[in-house]
């Protein structure tokens, strides 16, 4: 099984815990774990299976952080999380199984789409209340969600907020102490079919989770002011690297 070398576990660490803010105030910190667990040498789909050690953990921390606030919603998290199990299962053994010629495709498809998403506005999802003959429609969007989640996970933070701010016409707080805790419950049974899979690789996984954890309880405890226009240069730069060491695997870095 591969194993990194300290310097490459202390990186790791570093990129779990700025991953872990960008997870809990919005999306897209796997845009940076992916690719940074693909250039310490990893293979695509099992850097994708070692990826749910951290997410795991980093919202594990992350529920903790907001129960002390924000415990009253969490039923309501829970039941939503229900319904993400199904699908999490079903594309994690999609995600576990897939050659990784065609994961590294489907990879680079997904990381430029998200980053897309990161410049588009959010300000058509509206905070009115919800239309009852439009709830009916989070039963489906949460099963779909589970199943990309646990196919790929990259940029499913923002697949829940437009669901729950779309659909439910949630608030970003309430939005956010939702989204850790369904990722965490739905992150389990996608992580065992992995381990079962072979696709883990426990060193990297808890060196990422470990910071991921240390970024989740900061990010908990702060409110996120400006720095957005960095985040999406950061975001856009790591997709472009992923991309090129997808298309050409001999470059440095793995």
């Amino acid at each position: 099984m591969h194993s990194a070398p300290l310097p490459v576990l202390t990186l790791l660490f570093a990129v779990g815990a700025l991953a872990a803010v960008l997870n809990v105030f919005a999306g897209g910190g796997s845009m940076l774990t992916l690719p940074a667990l693909i250039f310490a040498g990893l293979d695509p789909t099992i850097a994708n299976g070692t990826n749910r050690v951290s997410i795991a953990l980093q919202n594990l921390a992350a529920t903790g952080g907001f129960g002390r606030r924000h415990g009253a919603g969490l039923g309501e998290s829970f039941k939503l999380a229900l319904l993400t199990l199904p699908g999490a299962i079903l594309g994690a053994w999609f995600g576990a199984r897939i050659s990784d010629t065609l994961f590294r495709y489907i990879l680079i498809a997904v990381l430029v789409a998200s980053t897309v998403t990161l410049f588009l506005p959010m300000s058509r999802f509206g905070t009115d209340t919800p239309s009852r003959q439009r709830r009916w429609l989070i039963y489906p969007a949460m099963l779909a969600t589970g199943f990309y989640g646990g196919f790929i996970q990259v940029g499913v933070g923002f697949l829940f907020m437009a669901a729950l701010r779309g659909i439910l016409k949630l608030d970003l707080v309430r939005i956010n102490v939702h989204k850790v805790f369904i990722v965490f419950v739905y992150t389990l049974p996608a992580l065992a079919v992995f381990i079962a899979l072979g696709k883990v690789a426990w060193g990297d996984g808890f060196a990422l989770g470990l910071g991921g954890m240390a970024g989740a309880l900061l990010a908990t405890r702060l409110q996120l002011r400006g720095g957005e226009r960095w985040v999406k240069v950061v975001l856009a730069i790591a997709v472009l690297l992923m991309s090129a060491k997808l298309l050409w695997p001999g470059l440095p870095g793995g």
